[in-house]
């Protein structure tokens, strides 16, 4: 068609991939790339033939004299299914333009001339009656804008785990407020997912990052239309939902990151009733996850479970309600107290097997919470199966080097940037922290007198060898205890707003040392999406009295 001249619009969508407020009204020409990827994607007609799609042809080398050019038209909605909406386009007005007198614009083109008077309607269809559609009064040029526009604005992260790995997406810069831009990114998600072969089903857990927290709600209701129980037959998935300066960075109002696994092993624990023991949730998602050894809980407010109310008092009495339930919600997994006395923790000195683990803490200053809360708790947990199956003996693991990269040598005052916990041998927690006087140390060789007076100009001008260090630092640690990058389920850098360096800088900064990393060593996954995402905050550390490291890595991997 398209190479024989034959100008034709689409004027039905019906797939999955295919989205009636982006793809309605465009022209085979544009989308012909786009329809080839979708075949490989989802197995799709790329002609059109199995229903996926409808043309109308508006000039063609039979129209001898003039061409179709389409002045007014509306969008029926006849299911808005989130996976494969079906729209169809509907010519109101037309006319005939001259060949000779026109210009070689396109139909793209010359509709963009059309008035806002005249641009077409949304209507849905409930079932399939087009008398009982409902008007919702929105251009489908202005979604159509809205929805390009967040397409070339959206980045994504991916962790390489082929067991479990993360999926993050976020806007570069905000499209129209936090409803469209929290569509533009499950959308997004939700494409990554299927592209991989997954869907909503296979996803443990979701951070939920958004602008401002007084929009909770509309995030909520936003969110269900992505995320239902119908979609997810083995239980939602858990989440944690905070407020993020994203704006403040130039980024959208919305930012999620998913925890995806490639099986159906997890056991959720989803109590919507009130009840003595344990809040009830406060949005469409379950309070706890277990897979793989893993236990990953929703976000826990110091809410008393009786009341939904947050305790009275200091911010210390919502700490300690906040542990309560997570205890509470602890002990009612299958068999989590059995587990829980058997979990031990290889000691990779002594050869021997702890009583207890060693639990490593975060602290992250954000905006604002959830009712507006003072503080929120986010524990992962280790369940223990079973004590005898470790991958590496003591002997093994300490025979381990890590190579020398990037030009570091070992110093002792490396490991006060570091908190681990290796469990078994199969899982590996990490937290990285550098503050400003261990960043002068980083930097020590090209230091100067006007830089250590300036901890921000000194951070923006040696960011490059910082973010050296720090993959530096993460790989020995991973390579010394018998993990690799492959087994990264999620890797975050918390930045502080106050630092002021763009996104998109920090992104190529951190990605460089990853790529040299690679060079020096196959197997470290290099990809076209980097495999960590960055989250803005107002400050983190080790300590809640203490949250002004210049950058914190958060590390959890698992091997396969």
């Amino acid at each position: 068609m398209v190479a024989n001249r034959i100008v034709a619009i689409i004027v039905k969508v019906a797939a999955m991939g295919l989205y009636p407020a982006k793809h309605l009204g465009k022209e085979i020409a544009v989308l012909d790339s786009y329809l080839h990827k979708l075949k490989e994607l989802y197995g799709i007609n790329v002609c059109g033939e199995g229903g996926e799609y409808e043309t109308l042809t508006l000039d063609c080398p039979l129209f001898v004299n003039a061409r179709i050019m389409l002045d007014e038209y509306q969008v029926v909605m006849h299911s808005s299914n989130s996976i494969a909406p079906v729209g169809v386009l509907h010519p109101l007005g037309f006319h005939l333009e001259n060949k000779v007198d026109s210009s070689a614009l396109t139909f793209q083109e010359k509709t963009q001339e059309i008035s806002m008077e005249k641009a077409g309607f949304v209507f849905e269809v409930q079932g399939d009656s087009a008398e009982r559609c409902e008007t919702t009064c929105k251009s489908i040029a202005d979604v159509s804008d809205v929805v390009d526009d967040a397409e070339c604005k959206l980045r994504i992260s991916r962790t390489k785990n082929k067991s479990t790995f993360s999926i993050c997406c976020w806007l570069q810069d905000s499209c129209s407020g936090l409803q469209e831009d929290l569509k533009a990114v499950l959308l997004k998600i939700e494409s990554q997912l299927v592209g991989f072969g997954f869907g909503w089903e296979d996803v443990l857990y979701i951070h939920l990052y958004i602008d401002d927290m007084n929009e909770f709600s509309v995030a909520n209701e936003t969110y269900v239309q992505f995320i239902t129980q119908e979609k997810c037959p083995f239980g939602v998935p858990s989440r944690s939902t905070i407020e993020l300066p994203l704006l403040q960075v130039g980024l959208g109002s919305a930012y999620i990151e998913v925890l995806v696994a490639n099986d159906h092993s997890k056991r959720v624990l989803h109590v919507q009733s009130i009840s003595c023991w344990a809040p009830s949730c406060i949005g469409p998602y379950s309070q706890a996850t277990l897979h793989k050894n893993i236990l990953h809980m929703a976000g826990q407010l110091g809410l008393d479970p009786a009341t939904m109310i947050l305790c009275n008092g200091e911010p210390s009495d919502e700490l300690e309600q906040a542990l309560k339930n997570s205890d509470a919600r602890r002990e009612i997994q299958e068999k989590l107290d059995s587990y829980l006395k058997h979990m031990r923790l290889f000691d990779l000195k002594g050869g021997r097997m702890s009583e207890t683990l060693d639990p490593i803490f975060l602290y992250v200053l954000v905006p604002d919470l959830p009712k507006r809360a003072s503080l929120e708790v986010k524990p992962i947990l280790f369940v223990a199966e079973d004590t005898e199956a470790t991958t590496k003996t003591a002997e093994e693991v300490s025979c381990i080097k890590a190579p020398r990269s990037c030009g570091f040598e070992h110093a002792g005052w490396h490991d006060l940037c570091i908190q681990k916990c290796v469990v078994c041998g199969k899982i590996c927690s990490i937290i990285l922290s550098i503050t400003s006087e261990q960043a002068a140390k980083i930097c020590s060789d090209s230091l100067s007198a006007d830089q250590n007076n300036d901890d921000k100009k000194f951070i923006k001008a040696h960011v490059g060898r910082i973010s050296k260090f720090c993959i530096y630092l993460l790989d020995k640690v991973l390579v010394e205890n018998a993990f690799s990058w492959e087994d990264t389920m999620n890797l975050r850098l918390y930045i502080p707003t106050s630092l002021q360096v763009p996104m998109e800088t920090l992104l190529l900064m951190f990605s460089n040392p990853f790529s040299e990393l690679a060079e020096m060593r196959p197997g470290v996954p290099i990809g076209k999406e980097p495999i960590f995402n960055i989250v803005p905050v107002l400050g983190a550390g080790t300590s809640a009295s203490s949250l002004d490291d210049i950058l914190t890595f958060e590390l959890l991997a698992q091997k396969s």
